[in-house]
């Protein structure tokens, strides 16, 4: 059995191997987990000025936000929420006073959904009241509570994470024995694994993070964001650090880059973008819905028995002869090297084009855990390309049976908004380059040139409807509406939600910007009374008008064109009603309306 799982299991990554899509579904070994870690203190209640909402309901639909985000994109992923400093404790065996354990370590669904959402806004503050309420705080408890929830799980992690929502910067209010209890705490997580970060929000005063929480949020570690001194105060920018803190960031291939004979660094290759999909539908079975899992077999055509993996062969036609080749030698054929980056040189940057782009980009960063040294040689590197303004010329293999290709390594600088959150990560686009076949010569037809009043008028309509375009405020609506549909349905709503279309146009606001020049441009190029919308009629021209006389002469041919066409073999390029007409003037009569019989009759008539 294990003979024609393997089998079965290569054939897939063959095929995998062979296509030419860039961007699949990670492989991983493990799932993800993330504890949210809240206060539950009377001070995250408190509502801000103007009737903002409190720092819970910031929290709470941030929390669901993240619960709806991992259901769509990867719902095996393991989410837990729990409140600390609470009056009612509830956990394994309730060891932990004020510790609340709301949703254990488990794959989220619509009724933690549905159990977040409870939680919000004043009747989720009275629920909050009535089934866990406000007491003493000891975060070493919680910590050491999240630790246990860690330790139950039998799966695999692949990465743990833990966030702390709070607006208080000394939770335990100068008790230094609970203090170092947490920190204690904090660092054996980090030595099992876990990634502690802090989320602090808006408090009167400002939020301190250096008198306790510098010592228990885990060290800046691959490249993500540090702590962020300035407390969140708003919920976008409260879900943009969460969304760029629970994603891990995974490389689509680990491979070294040789800088020459002996020097190699490791490189994790990224997609910066990957094109978002509505997923497959999944076959269930109709009497008890599990899903139906499919296996390939194949089978002779005429004996129809199952064939064993050492019966199927791969062959190939060439000149007329078929050649037969083993799974040995057909993987042999396909590597060509090693997978790696190999520095051929430097190229100015200027020599890079537009049309040398001819698949989407990705990202390297080095990874320092494969080779150490490779972020110091790494950042030697991209400092002094972007210094003297060139690309580093690569050759590329990505991954074993893959050919290989040209690359240009473009450097891109660090670059950090406001709030010193960055916004741009330091590193090197590594775009594909084309080979010489993959260029073709092009013939565009040629049309007459504009005069320059027109050109003039289109330049001042151009400028005024020009906007900075940012991919990150347009959504995809019909991603959007379905998954919205889904939401509704699994969540008991009475409708879903409704999906505004960001990508149509806003007539208005155009009509607006443009005033009059539309209407200017129209008059200079179409003529008076025009209308695009409507569709041209073609009339058809009458005999009386000239129209039979005009299809008559396109018929009509002289006799000594007829004769160069016979002699020269050439009656055939003449269409049926040509010939028809070159008989009749001749004066003869023909029974056949065939275009080759016409032919016959006139190279009977007129040939030599």
């Amino acid at each position: 059995m294990a003979q024609w799982n393997a089998y079965y299991h290569n054939d897939e990554e063959e095929e995998e191997q062979e296509d030419g899509e860039q961007f699949r579904d990670y492989k991983v070994t493990g799932r993800d987990s993330l504890v949210f870690l809240v206060d539950a203190s009377k001070e995250m209640f408190v509502k801000g000025e103007d009737g903002q909402p409190s720092n819970f309901d910031l929290s709470m639909q941030v929390v669901r936000s993240v619960y709806t985000s991992k259901i769509i994109s990867s719902h095996r992923d393991l989410v837990a929420l729990v409140f600390y400093g609470t009056e009612q404790s509830k956990n394994p065996s309730n060891s932990f006073k004020h510790v609340y354990v709301y949703h254990n370590l488990d794959e989220p669904g619509a009724k933690r959904v549905q159990e977040v959402d409870a939680l919000q806004g004043e009747k989720g503050a009275r629920l909050m009241e009535k089934t866990m309420g406000s007491g003493e705080t000891s975060l070493g408890d919680a910590l050491w509570c999240c630790a246990n929830l860690y330790s139950d799980i039998k799966l695999r992690l692949s990465f743990k994470r833990l966030m702390i929502f709070t607006c208080r910067d000394e939770p335990h209010g100068g008790d230094t024995a609970k203090d170092r209890q947490a920190r204690t705490k904090a660092s054996d997580l980090k030595e099992t694994g876990v990634f502690i970060d802090l989320m602090h929000l808006m408090k009167p005063g400002g939020f301190d993070v250096s008198t306790f929480f510098c010592d228990i949020i885990s060290p800046d570690s691959e490249g993500e964001l540090g702590l962020q001194l300035e407390p969140c105060g708003k919920l976008e920018d409260l879900k943009k650090r969460v969304r760029a803190k629970e994603q891990k960031k995974r490389a689509m291939s680990r491979l070294n880059l040789s800088l020459g004979e002996g020097l190699n660094l490791a490189v994790g290759i990224y997609a910066m973008a990957v094109p978002a999909k509505i997923p497959g539908s999944v076959k269930l079975y109709r009497e008890t819905n599990q899903q139906v899992h499919s296996k390939p077999q194949t089978f002779d055509t005429q004996t129809g028995r199952l064939l064993l993996p050492s019966e199927i062969k791969k062959a190939q036609v060439y000149g007329k002869k078929q050649i037969v080749m083993e799974r040995d030698e057909v993987d042999a054929i396909k590597k060509f090297e090693d997978p790696g980056l190999y520095l051929i040189g430097f190229k100015p940057i200027k020599m890079l084009k537009i049309h040398h782009h001819i698949r989407p980009a990705v990202f390297i960063y080095p990874e320092e855990n494969m080779v150490k040294g490779s972020s110091c040689l790494f950042s030697a590197l991209l400092t002094k390309c972007s210094e003297k303004d060139v690309f580093a010329l690569c050759r590329c293999i990505l991954r074993r049976n893959c050919p290989p290709r040209f690359a240009a390594l473009v450097p891109q600088k660090e670059e950090l908004d406001e709030g010193k959150v960055q916004i741009t990560a330091p590193g090197f686009h590594l775009i594909y380059l084309p080979y010489a076949d993959d260029i073709r010569t092009l013939d565009p037809p040629q049309f007459p040139s504009a005069s320059q009043i027109p050109v003039d008028k289109m330049k001042q309509i151009v400028s005024k409807l020009r906007f900075k375009y940012r991919s990150d405020a347009f959504e995809n609506p019909a991603i959007q509406k379905h998954f919205r549909n889904l939401e509704a349905l699994a969540l008991n709503m009475m409708a879903p939600e409704d999906v505004e279309d960001l990508i149509m146009p806003k007539v208005d606001q155009i009509n607006q910007r443009l005033g009059p020049l539309a209407e200017e441009f129209k008059d200079l190029v179409y003529p008076a009374n025009y209308n695009p919308e409507s569709k041209p009629t073609t009339k058809r021209k009458s005999a009386d008008n000239g129209g039979g006389d005009e299809k008559k002469a396109r018929v009509e041919m002289s006799e000594e064109e007829l004769r160069a066409h016979v002699q020269n073999g050439t009656l055939g390029k003449l269409t049926v009603p040509v010939l028809k007409e070159a008989c009749k003037k001749l004066g003869f009569r023909t029974t056949g309306t065939k275009k080759q019989e016409l032919i016959d009759a006139l190279v009977a008539q007129m040939g030599p």
